[in-house]
């Protein structure tokens, strides 16, 4: 005896259906957060930049002389892809590294002033995608989504 196939249901498009208010909240948040990583690839695109990159450099500019596994636990990266990262930036001139003056196996890590000129540029980039986001909000709404975002990420993060 053969089955038949049912037809398959339209999957509904951002914001629409189960992607949409009634959606899992774990799911919103990895749609936004895709949404958000997408547009910043295309605000970076020209300038050679990926969003890891951007993230990496930012981190480094705002700590200068933080280490690569401080890098990973901050970018949400894995130390594999900070070191590849990090190598790629030092290669074209944006970071520099040092040995650290106790711990001589850990590598410090510092913007040069060509990695803090694009860091300012791609930064330009990011803050009109901001803008956006907030835009999307009143001042009250973006308090309280800022105040949830920090605190799921506190809390979970404390949970283990």
């Amino acid at each position: 005896m053969t089955r038949k196939a049912k037809p398959a249901r339209a999957i509904p498009g951002a914001g629409e259906g189960k992607r949409g208010p009634e959606g899992h909240l774990g799911y919103l948040v990895r749609q936004a957060h895709a949404a958000v990583r997408g547009a910043m690839e295309k605000a970076l695109a020209d300038l050679d930049v990926t969003p890891p990159q951007f993230a990496v450099l930012t981190m480094v500019v705002n700590y200068p002389g933080i280490s690569g596994a401080e890098l990973a636990r901050l970018t949400f990266l894995t130390p594999q892809t900070i070191n590849v990262i990090v190598r790629n930036l030092v290669r074209a001139e944006l970071v520099g590294k040092s040995a650290d003056a106790v711990h001589g196996r850990i590598l410090r890590l510092h913007a040069t002033a060509r990695g803090e000129a694009l860091l300012k540029r791609c930064r330009a980039r990011v803050m009109e995608l901001e803008g956006r986001l907030s835009g999307m909000l009143g001042r009250d709404e973006e308090r309280v989504v800022r105040q949830w975002l920090a605190a799921v990420g506190e809390k979970l993060t404390e949970e283990g």
